[in-house]
């Protein structure tokens, strides 16, 4: 629905809800025909690029004999060449990752797939706060006193050309499983497996990084035709590590995604079924559930004390020492929501008492004592409420760090390229990034951020948005509906759950508030079935919708699961009251 096609009497949250071009009329109807479903769903699959039945069937039946030849990607003979030598004359491997999620799902992977062959091997995270991201002077310090000849690197080390370089003065190799964007110059290491690289003609290069580490041991089985379930065992790692970074779920990462899904719902590992079950959810879940339940708390371990808690958990093969590993993060993962409210209301209220700040199309703060683990947290909180591009910064070893967060839209990368060479160093994507500064600089920052992000940023992109797929009748929706959405599953980055727009419509009933601020109500069109709707975060509409007055409403359609009780739903998004 275009803005200028409707008149709006309230909109609260300011959202702009923008509808998507509904895509070419014929192959929609073809293939609505062909998969038998309502018109418009078929649109949405034509919308995101499904336009044949042969690819709508791969879409709905995602199979691992689908994944990519591992060998296409540059360098990974070199890789599996250098591990048979490791192996063959029993070096020490040492595992090396990140501390977030997707670099102890990496590690765990990597360690537990490379044990099946070795003894000689260890992991190694970096400590957040002592050592900070990527490959560090200490680890290959460690490395170098502990005999170890090769590391494998996960989900970092692209861009550490001067510790790869290090390393090789003390006779240490490296392979690199990364997936960030290298820099114009790769590091000297045996080998660099990254689909981002410039001349890796790798088919699909938005893999996260335990993906990467996948396809190492997909490569090593393939090599010495080893059964695939040596590392399909895996795949749940991998699924978990595709939610908590947040990479487009398509191609690979959609194969292995749902089948991740299939066995977390299934047979998980020790760990993460531990984990499942101290959060309170054994069963169920989506990739939506991992983002919010999982992640924050294997994440947690990593901000609040040392990521290889994580990794402990994640390698547990009796369920009593999982259980007690999970319950110690599960804690941590407590202290850091305390952690993380305190620096939130301390980094708003910064804000709100500066009216230049309040004013700015950025936010960059700063408080020495806040915890380095979870500014990246908070920034995304502030984000919330004003929403702009946003850096945090805290102290650390004499220097600032900080996490920078973008709005949709706007290119974080190449706003913190333009303010580089007042940065010791930064790296991240389009969205997220991490720096250091030095504390002189702070100001500079500052307000070149400012500049050039208010001289690039257009309006429209200061004000959060909704995606709408297509808009559809309530008479549409009904049981073979829902489970077709279902099936389009999982949902996430570039597949993301179908949302949709329904006009004139009315409430039955009155609506009532649960919780704090979720708005629940009873919702039909004109002769239509009345559908229950959830409206997270929505209940200030609670007194605004009357009846018999007409009103529009972005939602998506789901099955609601209640104490084993299945009923379809309507997961409110925004509401607009027509004149």
């Amino acid at each position: 629905m275009q803005a200028s096609q409707r008149k709006r009497r309230q909109v609260l949250d300011e959202k702009r809800w923008v509808q998507a071009a509904k895509g070419n009329t014929e192959t929609t109807d073809l293939l609505a025909q062909q998969l038998n479903i309502d018109n418009s769903l078929a649109q949405i699959l034509v919308q995101r690029g499904i336009s044949s039945f042969d690819i709508a069937r791969d879409y709905f039946r995602p199979q691992m004999s689908h994944l990519h030849d591992p060998f296409l990607m540059k360098d990974m003979d070199k890789a599996i060449d250098r591990i048979d030598v490791a192996l063959a004359k029993k070096e020490k491997i040492l595992i090396y990752g990140d501390y977030d999620v997707d670099g102890t799902t990496s590690v765990a992977l990597a360690f537990s797939f490379f044990s099946q062959f070795t003894s000689d091997i260890e992991y190694y995270i970096p400590d957040r706060h002592k050592e900070g991201y990527g490959i560090s002077t200490a680890g290959i310090d460690y490395a170098a006193k502990n005999g170890f000849t090769l590391i494998i690197a996960l989900d970092c080390g692209i861009k550490s050309n001067d510790k790869i370089a290090y390393a090789n003065t003390l006779n240490i190799d490296f392979i690199i499983c990364d997936h960030h964007l290298p820099s114009d110059e790769l590091p000297a290491a045996i080998a660099i497996l990254d689909p981002k690289r410039n001349d890796c003609a790798y088919p699909f290069k938005e893999l996260a990084g335990c993906g990467i580490g996948f396809k190492l041991a997909q490569a090593y089985c393939d090599t010495h035709q080893l059964p695939a379930e040596n590392y399909e065992q895996y795949i749940d790692l991998v699924m978990v590590s595709i939610a908590a970074d947040i990479v487009p779920v398509i191609d690979e990462n959609r194969i292995l995604a749902y089948h991740g899904l299939i066995k977390l719902n299934a047979k998980p590992c020790v760990g993460l079924k531990a984990l499942m079950e101290i959060s309170g959810k054994s069963k169920d879940y989506t990739l939506t559930d991992v983002v919010f339940t999982l992640a924050p708390r294997i994440n947690a371990a990593g901000r609040m004390d040392h990521a290889s808690e994580a990794v402990k958990m994640l390698l547990c093969t009796e369920s009593s020492l999982a259980q007690e590993q999970s319950l110690f993060i599960n804690l941590q993962n407590t202290d850091r929501k305390t952690s993380d409210q305190n620096m939130t209301a301390e980094a708003l209220a910064l804000i709100e008492e500066c009216d230049i700040l309040v004013n700015k199309k950025t936010t960059v703060v700063y408080h020495e004592s806040w915890n380095k683990g979870v500014i990246g947290i908070v920034a995304s909180r502030l984000i919330e409420k004003y929403y702009r591009p946003t850096v945090v910064l805290t102290a650390s070893n004499g220097l600032l760090t900080g996490s920078a967060r973008s709005v949709a839209g706007f290119d974080l990368y190449e706003a913190l390229l333009g303010c580089q060479d007042l940065l010791v160093q930064f790296g991240g994507h389009k969205f997220a990034a991490g720096l250091t500064i030095k504390p002189e600089n702070i100001q500079l920052f500052s307000d070149r951020f400012e500049n050039i992000v208010a001289s690039t940023i257009t309006d429209d992109l200061l004000s959060p948005e909704i995606n709408i797929d297509t808009e559809i009748e309530f008479g549409q929706i009904d049981g073979k509906f829902q489970r077709i959405v279902a099936q389009m599953a999982p949902f996430g980055p570039l597949n993301t759950a179908p949302v949709f727009v329904s006009h004139n419509v009315f409430i039955t009933g009155k609506p009532y508030v649960v919780g704090i601020k979720h708005l629940k109500l009873n919702l039909k069109q004109q002769n239509s079935t009345i559908f229950e709707g959830i409206g997270f975060g929505l209940a200030e509409y609670e007194s605004l919708l009357q009846p018999n007055q007409p009103f529009s409403v972005c939602y998506t359609v789901e099955e609601n699961i209640w104490k084993d009780q299945r009923r379809l739903q309507l997961n409110i998004k925004a509401i607009e009251i027509d004149n």
